[in-house]
């Protein structure tokens, strides 16, 4: 679903080599859930290694850190713990809309729809524990550290920029800005370039960083302020958020008011959202208890195994993008130790 901040917001673009040196915390699932979307073959079928088991997320998250690493961008990621039970609602609104994808997905393959199955197999996407523990390992061996959440990954993410452990959040979703981030950064890739839903085009894009102080002074609230809006519109803790309220009209309401109580009109409403309870979601999220984070070394014949032996890579691509990182480490002015 996603919350709409986008009317509320008014990003600065920025170069990826402002981001060289800092550490980055990713949304773990939002960035998986984009490579098991993307990356797939002419049908709309995942990759695969040589046993049938899906590489799409490995392929992903290999060449999209190698070029951060060899950009000298950090990337830490956060991987979600158990949800809320007031996520019960979008999570099975989620389940639903991806069993009926995946039903017209193979109805458009029977029919031989080969164009129509690519755009319907988009919105079939699983993850699986099975991916997770091989995102977790990929990223062991490349020596990048991840963080287990407790609950929300965008909440402990955005309590690692809180901690200025982190410099920025990253992720295509705004609820980080809710659950206080710093900053956030959407359209983080190296290629600049982005696949359009549904259709074989791609389209330039910029990389965005939202600072939460920039959007809190811009439309003049307090951050409960700014998560009253949120529920206003609708967040995954309640789907739908107020019929007929959109961005605009939530912080009309909101900055008229003050808060969601004073608002007469959706008093109804109001009855049936447990908005004190999201409230606390947002204000005092569970968060892992994080200290320190610390990168290593890349384990560079562990991961050719793992890719090239275990999973099906190629070979020759896999060598050559780890031989670019090495390249690009023994390169940088300052010591290896100030990396590792």
């Amino acid at each position: 679903m996603g919350l709409d901040l986008k009317p509320l917001v008014k990003p600065s673009f920025l170069q990826l080599s402002e981001l060289a040196n800092k550490t980055v915390a990713v949304d773990a699932y939002n960035a998986i859930y984009q490579f098991l979307s993307t990356i797939r073959g002419p049908t709309g079928e995942l990759l695969m290694n040589n046993e049938g088991d899906t590489t799409s997320h490995l392929s992903g998250l290999f060449y999209r850190n190698i070029n951060f690493l060899i950009n000298n961008i950090k990337p830490v990621y956060v991987f979600d713990g158990t949800p809320d039970l007031l996520k019960s609602r979008e999570i099975e609104r989620r389940r639903q809309l991806k069993e009926d994808a995946t039903r017209q997905y193979h109805h458009a393959l029977e029919e031989g729809r080969v164009e129509d199955a690519r755009k319907l197999s988009q919105a079939t996407s699983v993850l699986t524990n099975k991916m997770i523990e091989e995102s977790k390992n990929i990223l062991s061996l490349l020596g990048m550290p991840y963080i287990q959440a407790s609950s929300e990954g965008e909440a402990t993410a955005a309590y690692l920029t809180k901690a200025n452990l982190a410099y920025t959040c990253a992720s295509q979703d705004y609820d980080s800005i809710l659950f206080g981030a710093k900053r956030l950064t959407r359209n983080l890739t190296i290629s600049g370039k982005r696949k359009v839903p549904n259709k074989n085009m791609y389209f330039e894009v910029e990389t965005e960083i939202i600072k939460l102080e920039d959007v809190l002074n811009l439309n003049k609230l307090t951050h409960e302020q700014l998560i009253d809006v949120g529920i206003l519109i609708g967040t995954d803790f309640n789907p739908g958020g107020v019929p007929g309220v959109g961005p605009k009209t939530g912080l009309k309401l909101v900055k008229e008011y003050g808060k969601l109580e004073n608002i007469e009109r959706i008093k109804n409403e109001l009855a049936d959202i447990p908005y004190k309870e999201i409230r606390e979601i947002y204000l005092r999220p569970k968060v892992s208890n994080v200290y320190n984070i610390e990168f290593s070394e890349p384990q560079y014949n562990a991961v050719i195994d793992y890719l090239c032996r275990q999973n099906s890579f190629s070979l020759d691509r896999v060598t050559g993008y780890l031989e670019k990182l090495k390249k690009s480490i023994t390169q940088r002015t300052h010591t290896l130790e100030s990396w590792f």
